[in-house]
């Protein structure tokens, strides 16, 4: 494997991880799922700090609700396999900008 794809692997993984950490935190503190019905509220302050949280936990809840639609009703197998291909590569995009902070936060501390 070339180094490019292993760093889009690590990059997705890490992606997940911050979005289940970003989810299960709101939920911990909210006791409430996180959802992208955050966004239905109009323009408000809660609106506008939720779009950071949705940003990283959005593949969590993507996977989360199509899996949930999937055993609750027949939802078809392609709609799921959209929507899991979504969730990945927006997973890879947060965990690319979460190395870059970390790579950059390395640089200015060190």
């Amino acid at each position: 494997m070339s180094p490019e794809t292993i760093e889009l692997m690590l990059a997705f993984a890490i992606g997940f991880a911050v979005a289940g950490m970003v989810a299960t935190g709101y939920q911990a503190i909210m006791r409430r799922p996180a959802s992208f019905r955050l966004l239905r509220r109009g323009p408000a302050p809660s609106t506008f700090a939720a779009v950071p949280v949705l940003a990283f936990a959005a593949p969590f809840i993507i996977v989360r609700d199509a899996l949930r639609r999937r055993r609750t009703r027949r939802m078809p197998s392609d709609a799921l396999l959209f929507l899991s291909i979504a969730a990945s590569f927006w997973s890879m995009m947060s965990g690319t900008v979460v190395v870059m902070a970390v790579e950059a936060l390395e640089r200015f501390v060190a």
